[in-house]
């Protein structure tokens, strides 16, 4: 019996041993899920000693790693087959493993079959299965001194163009400009000085880049990019000794200074652009929209990069191509702004501070969006200098300040708004006179030294009509109060106040009131002619005068060529009879004698329009600045509405600075018609 049980005994021991025994199935689990969950560390240490003398832990870590993040690795996902049946392995034996491993790489998908070899080691506690490792198992087809290159494959950025294919941001070239010391003779002393005097950089800067230690005499140094179409400067350049052009692609401004607030500009990608948009595909070599649409189109621009990963030898030679993903070009942007309209407001304001916007009343289509002063916006794609741009900053017009985007107090053309209110809630009979202090004052008793007034008139009794002609404040103060706050907010809502312009450039929201409700009597009369809180864009001021076209529909503004015309903002903001009404009385604000626009009439062309000056005073005894706004359109081809606004316009002329320059467009473009 005691036999027996030593027997029984020894066999359990014998058992526990062969079950303690370690399996190469095991180690090979082990390390193919550090693998899936890219801790390197611990994939090492499944490596066999013979494996570990060919590369540290550290050079291994920084391998797998380096290469993955550069590949930009996700989504890693590891299959495998192991023996269905228990296999009794003998310690010479070198049991091979088959995986498969896919990967989404920024190269699209990456597949790896390959095979795991184990090892049996003894150690001096334990013995192990150990994983053969060689540079294959990151890669087939690697070898010892192989690298990973990554290729980043970059679309063509998409163009941006106007409504008749004209381009406004294109795709072009540029010529850097640079010097050759081989080919410099002895006059080099006098080129240098006639450079730097052409390229507006200094003689010590030219020094500078010829000192640099890679020069040698047969080098080409660059010095600075100039345009492509800038053959003055180049034509100048091109017979001195030394100097070579090598064209380079750029981004390209035809139309400069005309549409620079519209267009925007690109540049290098900075360190923050490129944190935030980490996970898109962006290198920091790219080049990405800084302002304008350039900035705000720029994922439809960009396109899609493309990538290719492949083995390179130790020559650098190309080897195996292990994944490749090809670019998707940048989408091309047909907008619905016509450069010549856009030519010829910017060109009617120059250099005044100002804005201005045409669109169809009709369609809603925006055919201008102009601020003035301007840039070149070429200027920041040839690499502007710290000068040039300080002046930029320091100028007291702030060229670049975008206006169009902002919003400023409409004044007086904010009047037919007030009118159309009025009608549409029954407060204003057109036909009824108000009766109007002969001293050109009024205010209420509660008001105490606050009053309104008006452009001197010696009339006494004046209706709606002639309150638009001749931009009567007193009568628009006068019938505010009879429409009431609660009703004029609520109707000014259909005209789009207090809420996000459905455009594809962000505009800032118009408002009536800073907290969205008016504060007093004094508030809502001067509300009455576009003052107190009241701001608008030029666009959304354009765009409120489209009821007055459509009939009563307020229309989405659109700058897409592609997007569907005549939408809806609002409907029925106003009735069909209020249109035609409000529309007949602003024809005679520059038809008839005593419209404030009399100036604007153009034989054979009959406009309608309303003038604007907006005082900016902290009190009626403080003499501040006017901004002067004009709108108009042509009401027998209602294609073009324009508005604009020119900021410190002189105190005597008001509103009438602008006039004469909205006219000159409806000239211009109707008699090309």
């Amino acid at each position: 019996m005691y036999r027996k049980i030593i027997l029984l005994f020894g066999l359990l021991l014998l058992l526990a041993a062969c079950s303690e025994k370690p399996q190469p199935e095991t180690t090979f689990k082990s390390y193919m899920k550090a693998w899936e969950q890219q801790d390197f560390e611990k994939m090492y240490n499944h490596l066999s000693e013979k494996s570990k003398a060919t590369i540290s832990k550290e050079e291994f870590v920084t391998r797998y790693t380096d290469i993955y993040e550069d590949i930009q690795v996700k989504d890693f996902d590891f299959t495998y087959k192991l023996p269905e049946e228990e296999t009794d392995y003998k310690e010479e034996d070198t049991p091979q493993f088959d995986f498969n491993a896919k990967m989404e790489t920024i190269a699209g998908p990456l597949e790896i079959n390959h095979q795991a070899a184990l090892v049996y080691e003894k150690g001096e506690e334990t013995d192990k299965w150990a994983v053969k490792w060689n540079p294959s198992m990151i890669f087939p087809g690697m070898k010892g001194d192989d690298k990973i290159q990554l290729t980043i494959l970059k679309p063509k950025r998409g163009e941006i163009f106007d409504v008749n294919g004209e381009p406004l941001a294109a795709n072009g070239y540029v010529q850097e400009v640079g010097l050759v010391p081989a080919w410099m003779k002895e006059d080099k002393e006098e080129v240098k000085e006639t450079l730097a005097e052409l390229l507006n950089i200094s003689i010590e800067s030219i020094d500078k880049a010829l000192s640099q230690s890679w020069v040698k005499d047969d080098s080409y140094v660059p010095l600075v990019t100039i345009s492509a179409s800038d053959q003055e400067k180049i034509d100048a350049i091109r017979p001195l000794n030394g100097t070579k052009f090598v064209k380079k692609k750029a981004r390209v401004y035809p139309y400069k200074e005309a549409a620079a607030h519209l267009t925007g500009y690109t540049g290098p990608i900075t360190t923050e652009q490129l944190e935030e948009r980490k996970d898109k595909g962006y290198t920091a070599s790219d080049i990405i929209g800084k302002k304008g649409l350039e900035l705000v189109l720029e994922e439809e621009l960009r396109g899609e990069i493309g990538a290719e990963i492949f083995i390179v030898d130790k020559d650098k030679q190309r080897q195996d191509l292990l994944a490749k993903k090809e670019p998707v070009d940048g989408k091309d942007i047909n907008l619905t702004i016509d450069i010549s309209v856009q030519a010829l407001l910017y060109n009617q304001m120059l250099k005044e501070a100002g804005t201005a916007t045409a669109i169809n009343p009709t369609t809603g289509e925006v055919r201008a969006l102009v601020s003035t002063p301007a840039f070149d916006p070429n200027q920041f794609v040839l690499g502007i200098s710290l000068s040039a741009y300080t002046a930029l900053q320091e100028d007291p017009l702030m060229p670049l300040t975008n206006r169009f985007t902002r919003t400023y107090a409409p004044g007086s053309t904010f009047k037919p708004i007030t009118a159309s209110i009025g009608l549409k809630t029954g407060a204003i009979d057109p036909a009824e006179e108000k009766a109007i202090p002969a001293n050109n004052q009024w205010k209420k008793d509660s008001w105490g030294n606050y009053y309104v007034t008006r452009v001197k008139s010696s009339d006494t009794k004046v209706n709606l009509k002639e309150a638009l002609v001749r931009s009567d404040n007193i009568y628009f103060a006068m019938s505010i109060l009879d429409i009431g706050e609660d009703p004029f907010l609520q109707e000014a809502e259909q005209f789009g106040f207090g809420e996000k312009i459905p455009f594809a450039y962000p505009i800032q929201a118009s408002q009536i009131a800073n907290e969205g409700d008016i504060a007093s009597e004094v508030q809502l009369a001067d509300t009455a002619y576009g003052q107190g809180q009241v701001e608008m864009s030029a666009l959304h001021l354009a765009m409120s005068y489209t009821p007055f076209a459509t009939k009563g529909t307020l229309l989405k503004p659109v700058l897409l060529k592609e997007d569907e015309k005549a939408q809806a903002w609002k409907q029925d903001v106003i009735s069909a009879e209020t249109a035609e009404l409000i529309t007949k009385d602003l024809i005679q604000v520059i038809e008839s004698p005593q419209g404030t626009a009399k100036e604007a009439k153009i034989k054979d062309l009959q406009l309608a329009g309303k003038t604007g000056t907006a005082e900016l005073k902290k009190s009626k005894d403080e003499k501040g600045t006017e901004n002067g706004w004009f709108v108009a359109w042509n009401t027998e081809d209602p294609s073009l509405l324009v508005s604009m606004m020119i900021e410190d316009v002189p105190i005597e002329e008001g509103s009438h600075y602008v006039v004469p320059k909205v006219k000159s467009v409806f000239e211009n473009v109707f008699a090309s018609q």
